[in-house]
Formats: C-alpha cells, structure tokens, sequence
C-alpha cells in the first residue's frame, strides 16, 4: 500500500521516525504540500490509497479527483481541513489524533500567563543588556508583577486541557470556574460551574478551551468584552478563529483588557496586517503549545496505531463513521 504524507514536516522535521508506517506499506513524505494549489494536492496524493494530513485542505474536488483513496489520517485533533462528509460517502475512514497534548498544551497555557505575571522574558534581556549590573539598587522592575493566589480564573469549555489547566490553577491557589456548552459537574469542591455571562463578569483571567465551530467563530467579540471586567488577562491556545482580533486588539490598546496570551491566531501563518501584532500587552506564540518531542512522539504512535486498527478493519478514532 502506498501512503502519502503531505504536509510531514511540521509533526516530523527530523527528529522522528515515520517507520512506523513504513512497516505496512511505501511511505512518500511531503515536507509541506499548498494549502490552496488544488492541482498540486492530487498529483502528491497520486495513486495512493492512504494519507496523512495536518493541515494541507482535503475536499470534495480532491476526493473525486483521487477515487483510489481509502483512508485518510489526520495528525492533529482538529480536523475541519477535511470534507469529512464527502469523504464518508465514498466510504473513506477519517481518523484524528484525540487527547494526544492535554498536558503539553495546559502547560502552554500556563507558560503565557506567568509570562503575563513575571514578565521573565523582559528581565532577562533587561539584565543581558546590562541594565541590573549598571543599576544603583539590588533590584528594579520595568512592569508591573502579578501574584495569581486568589484571582479568578475562568475556563471556556471544560474538556481535558481546561481540566489540566484547572488543576493547575488550584496548585497556584486560584479561584477556578469554568462555562461549558453542556453543563458538565465536577466533583471537585473547588470548581464551580457559571454561566457564560456569570464567567464573564467574574474572572481576572479567561482561558478559552473550546473547539472553533459556526456557534463558537469570534464568541471573543465586543459585546462579550464589554461584559468582562476591567483589566482582565485572556488565554488562547485552542483556536484563532474564537476570537474577533480586531475588538481583542482594541481592548488591549484601550486596556480594557490588561493582557492577552495566545498561541493561535485566525490565520497561520500569521500575517503582516493582523491586529494583534501592534495591540499592546499582548504576547503571541507560533502555535507552539503542541510541539514538545515527548508530545509529537505521542502523537505519532496513535497515528500508527489509527492506521493499524483500519488495515485490522477495526475502526479506532474515525470521526466520520457511518450511521
């Protein structure tokens, strides 16, 4: 069986393995294939009868382009980047990788928002350029620090991340709350469950953890701002699209919001004209929460072991089953 990766490099650029695959069949891995050069897609997927995806575009016109296809796996949980419905019709499996960063990406999360509160990245240039050591005092801050015992943190959405993350809120003796778009009980005493508006209005810190969705798309707008309290700090490292940039931007110059962390933004790569680049305070990472060797290990096993449950004709992680 031939597989074709097309877009291997960011989950593989070198210091993985794709034998894994390599045991059932010919692998041709792809560093990067277009995002929107359809013509370009099908010759690379050719007369494969199996891909791997992230985030190279599988739709209806590829599909009929390629009826020799059998399986589609994405590596990534996310996978809006494949006509799932189009595919399931042809009788194509689609499988994604579930669960794989809970931890790697709660940690992220958290990574943004010390950032926010120590500014450790700013003292250490301040000190590498020689400030502290032409500094009259034994010590000096050039914006202001924040303790998190006590404040508020709310959670948007309460899958595993938001759960990881509340756990480790709890360790930093934070107030925790969460929103969940089905009313979801915790055992924990120490979690409450609020409204969306009721998070809204009482959180010093917001952490979005939800799926980008018709319902979700820019949830992070104006009117929500406008109900959050002065000063509030925003997380994201689930998905750019949940927030409206230009409004976050805006409360960020206005400083309506403190602070916003984020590791996604609405369009990836980023580009030049995006709001957030000039907005103040606000601290942007690659889409990195995901990376980690130990993580992108762990993913690629369960994309070997998708792969080996649809050759057993056994389905493991479809997202597009029949029925």
């Amino acid at each position: 069986m031939k597989i074709v990766v097309l877009d291997g490099r960011a989950l593989n650029p070198g210091d993985l393995s794709w034998q894994g695959f390599e045991e059932y069949g010919e692998v041709v891995v792809y560093d990067r294939t277009s995002y929107t050069d359809k013509q370009e897609i099908i010759e690379r997927i050719g007369n494969a009868e199996a891909i791997l995806t992230n985030k190279t575009p599988i739709d209806e016109a590829v599909l009929a382009a390629v009826p020799q296809l059998k399986y589609i796996g994405v590596v990534a949980t996310g996978y809006n980047v494949v006509d799932t419905e189009a595919a399931r019709k042809r009788g194509i499996p689609v499988t994604n990788i579930p669960a794989y960063g809970t931890d790697a990406v709660a940690q992220s999360t958290f990574a943004l928002l010390l950032e926010i509160a120590n500014q450790v990245g700013l003292h250490n240039q301040s000190v590498h350029q020689g400030e502290w050591q032409k500094s009259i005092d034994f010590t000096y801050w050039k914006s202001p620090l924040m303790e998190l015992r006590g404040k508020t943190l709310g959670l948007i959405g309460f899958g595993e991340i938001a759960q990881a993350v509340a756990k480790i809120a709890h360790a930093f003796n934070m107030n925790v709350i969460y929103w969940n778009h089905r009313p979801k009980e915790s055992q924990a005493e120490w979690l409450r469950q609020v409204s969306l508006e009721e998070l809204y209005q009482q959180a010093d810190i917001i952490s979005l953890h939800v799926p980008q969705t018709s319902e979700t798309e820019k949830m992070i707008n104006q009117d929500a701002i406008q109900q959050m309290k002065d000063g509030v700090i925003l997380l994201n490292t689930a998905r750019g699209g949940l927030l409206d940039e230009e409004a976050v931007a805006k409360a960020l110059d206005e400083e309506k919001i403190y602070a916003a962390g984020v590791d996604v933004v609405s369009k990836e790569p980023m580009t030049e004209d995006n709001p957030l680049l000039k907005a103040k305070n606000c601290f942007i990472t690659p889409h990195i929460a995901w990376a980690p060797l130990e993580t992108r290990t762990r993913l690629m096993g369960i994309a070997v072991d998708n792969f080996a449950a649809f050759l057993a004709g056994k389905e493991k992680n479809v997202v597009n089953k029949r029925g």
